[in-house]
């Protein structure tokens, strides 16, 4: 007669499984204090000439756009591309942080089968 195997997790498992959910609580509490640290964060972002400076929080909500007087003289459609140059520089600024961040958050996680 064979003896049952129950779902294959022996004693051992079972720890590696405990302590992979007591990992991924801890990352879940951590990336809720980042959320709140994201929101607070003012990244700057600008062209290459400084003539427009765009500011978002580190999770890229805008907060504000800064635009000097020689940017404003070049005209509408120049003016947009500046703005464009600028926020994008802020995106990117701020998701390197993020994303630098998650994998601090999540650095030594491993849990098994994934």
């Amino acid at each position: 007669m064979t003896q049952g195997k129950g779902f294959g997790f022996g004693l051992g498992k079972m720890k590696e499984l405990t302590e992979a959910f007591k990992k991924a609580q801890q990352v879940q509490e951590g990336a809720k204090r980042l959320q709140e640290e994201l929101e607070e964060m003012d990244i700057e972002g600008q062209d290459p000439q400084g003539l427009v400076k765009v500011i978002v929080s580190g999770n890229q909500e805008p907060k504000r756009v800064e635009i000097s007087s020689d940017a404003l003289n070049q005209g509408a459609e120049a003016l947009s591309d500046i703005v464009g140059v600028a926020m994008k520089d802020a995106y990117n600024k701020s998701t390197a942080m993020m994303r630098d961040r998650m994998e601090q958050l999540t650095s030594g996680l491993n849990i098994p089968g994934l």
